[in-house]
């Protein structure tokens, strides 16, 4: 983790002047700072008051990085661009809504879908084990074993239709509250990309499952209360609501994610 004063300069690149160390001051810098590939066309947001920028830092003659100052609240845009990722996933597991600004605008990552269904292979595997702990068979037949594994294609279909309607009761309160959630249109595509990266406690589930213990429905708990608060600050932070409304986003969310899993129990589904 640098350690480089206000400026949060990266290791060894010079001083809080911006200048390599044993090269002189910024005077000995050529005038005119050359924008890297960090400040192209797209826009980023400072962690600390969310005011957009256009650039990260800048590079300078003979490798001097100088990270930008945001000029609305005169602090560095983004300090986690010098950080370890393992410090920079701590904070996000602390739900700190500067990691969260830093993950969502200020990074490119594409692994929202692959992140997704492997957290919802994650939860049907869950359902799947309990479904079949409450419904023990040693039979070897293989047609048991067949119906076994269809088992598990089920649990998978019924955790991705209730993630599907709990997206669905945030986004359509959301939309309702429009007006109030933000001065411009809400980009609910970020918003949807935020929720998935978000889910990534639901990883937990399969530890939990595999060291089976006395306590394991208090950490499934947990595990789920764990990822409603990421949810809940994925939307504070990516439309920059207050906490109220982020949390009656979730409230409706889990209420639309109810009448699917009430609906289920009507149909006489196992739902797990």
């Amino acid at each position: 983790m640098g350690t480089g004063g206000r400026y949060g300069l990266r290791p060894g690149k010079g001083n809080a002047e911006g200048v390599v160390a044993g090269k002189g001051n910024t005077d000995g810098v050529a005038a005119t700072p050359t924008p890297t590939a960090a400040s192209a066309s797209c826009q980023y947001r400072c962690i600390e008051c969310n005011q957009e920028a256009k650039e990260l830092y800048r590079d300078y003659n003979h490798g001097v990085l100088k990270i930008t100052i945001c000029k609305s609240c005169q602090k560095p845009v983004d300090k986690y661009i010098e950080y370890d990722p393992v410090i920079i996933l701590i904070n996000a597991i602390l739900c700190k809504a500067q990691a969260y600004r830093h993950i969502l605008f200020n990074t490119k990552i594409n692994m929202h879908g692959k992140l997704c269904i492997f957290c919802l292979l994650c939860e049907a595997y869950l359902r799947w084990w309990q479904l079949q702990d409450s419904n023990q068979n040693t039979d070897p037949d293989d047609f048991i074993r067949y119906a076994k594994e269809w088992d598990f294609y089920r649990m998978f279909a019924i955790a991705s239709l209730e993630q599907a309607a709990f997206f669905t009761g945030i986004f359509t309160f959301l939309w309702v509250e429009r007006p109030t959630t933000a001065k411009k249109k809400p980009d609910f595509i970020l918003l949807l990309k935020a929720l998935l990266l978000s889910s990534y406690g639901k990883l937990l589930l399969i530890p939990a499952v595999i060291w089976e213990h006395d306590y394991t429905s208090l950490c499934l708990r947990l595990i789920k209360v764990f990822v409603l608060t990421s949810n809940f600050q994925a939307i504070r932070v990516t439309l920059n609501i207050s906490r109220k409304l982020s949390f009656l986003a979730i409230v409706s969310g889990l209420l639309v994610e109810s009448t699917m899993v009430y609906f289920f129990q009507r149909m006489e589904w196992d739902v797990g």
